[in-house]
């Protein structure tokens, strides 16, 4: 940072509250900080802005919970009007700080905790801001990718403006983004999962990704736990990404199923108490194999039947893609157990008609 721009952010940091105030003015003071929704001046409370110097770090410094963006104030007043560079931003500060000041007093109020970037705590407030998925582009990005009815539980929300950074050296993004939250077999949030999409562009390889060099990232704590669609009762299916269990989910509406992520943490998913029949929904590749091998192994061994689901193609929403609804549920038809044929794809059918 230049010596004008260190300046500027001392004289700022030693009117911190009166900053928050006018920038951020859909926030509010808890304790030593000011709580608001983002830097974007947005209703919530992810993030966090130091209003006091402590042994923590300076006053004016700013941490959001929910994506790990932090910085200063003159970051507050660029991003909260839109400013196009730092000269826009400085005149704006050198503007702010001749104006009058009108000192409030306000009650202390506790300080909340803060959430580390990536916690468990970041992944419940990032769910907790999103939005409904219906008429959003996550819906269009669904459909493109064949999935025209989405039976998601509630599992699957929005944020349009999801912040992604390449790297820790790299300038932070924002994109639309599925947020999808996962949850362990008490239905407690643990983790979330980004899926971050382009609103302009559905071409044949990303269908709709983001152009960017990690379009899915986790957060949270996922060992064991699952992206889940449905309460389930004795009958799971259990697949590694969302698209290839939102796919299945197409098929068999009623079915509770869970997506684990990856093929790693499909093989080290826990188990429902009440199972007592597991589909294992493989990709057909190396790593699929050996995770349904592992998970095979595991749910023998407590008693659970265990029954593959392959695809014809590379997984199951490859096969939605290609080949069409009905054909997916044709070759579903022979895999499934003579019971769940009738309690489960014959009931879907009826409903579809």
């Amino acid at each position: 940072m230049s010596r004008r721009a260190s300046e500027l952010a001392r004289r700022l940091a030693r009117e911190a509250e009166a900053v928050c105030r006018h920038y951020l003015s859909h926030g509010k003071r808890a304790g030593r900080y000011w709580v608001v929704g983002d830097v974007h001046n947005n209703p919530g409370r992810s993030m966090f802005v130091r209003l006091q110097e402590s042994s923590k770090g300076p006053a004016g410094k700013w941490t959001d919970a929910a994506t790990g963006e932090h910085g200063d104030l003159l970051d507050i007043i660029r991003e909260s009007l839109a400013l196009r560079d730092f000269r826009e931003a400085a005149e704006e500060a050198r503007r702010f700080l001749k104006l009058p000041r009108i000192e409030q007093q306000t009650a202390p109020k506790p300080v909340p905790s803060m959430a580390p970037a990536g916690s468990r705590q970041a992944a419940r407030r990032l769910f907790a801001i999103s939005s409904p998925i219906e008429d959003t582009v996550v819906e269009t990005y669904l459909q493109c990718r064949g999935i025209t009815l989405v039976h998601h539980s509630g599992s699957l929300r929005f944020h349009p403006r999801c912040y992604y950074r390449p790297d820790e050296h790299s300038a932070i993004e924002t994109w639309p983004a599925i947020i999808a939250r996962v949850t362990d077999l008490e239905g407690r949030i643990t983790g979330a999962h980004r899926t971050w999409l382009d609103p302009d562009g559905f071409d044949r390889i990303r269908l709709g990704k983001a152009p960017i060099d990690t379009p899915r990232r986790a957060m949270g704590e996922l060992l064991g736990n699952a992206v889940r669609f449905g309460v389930v009762d004795d009958v799971l299916v259990a697949g590694e990404g969302i698209e290839t269990v939102l796919s299945l989910r197409y098929v068999l509406p009623t079915l509770p199923m869970a997506a684990a992520l990856s093929a790693n943490h499909l093989s080290a998913m826990l188990l429902p108490s009440s199972l007592r029949r597991l589909y294992i929904a493989r990709d057909a590749d190396a790593a699929g194999d050996a995770a349904q091998a592992a998970l095979t192994k595991r749910a023998e061994y407590a008693g659970v039947e265990a029954i593959a689901l392959s695809p014809r193609l590379g997984d199951f929403n490859e096969d939605l893609h290609i080949f069409g609804l009905e054909t997916l549920r044709a070759a579903l038809r022979p895999q499934l157990a003579p019971e769940d044929v009738d309690r489960f794809l014959h009931a879907s059918t009826v409903a579809l008609e």
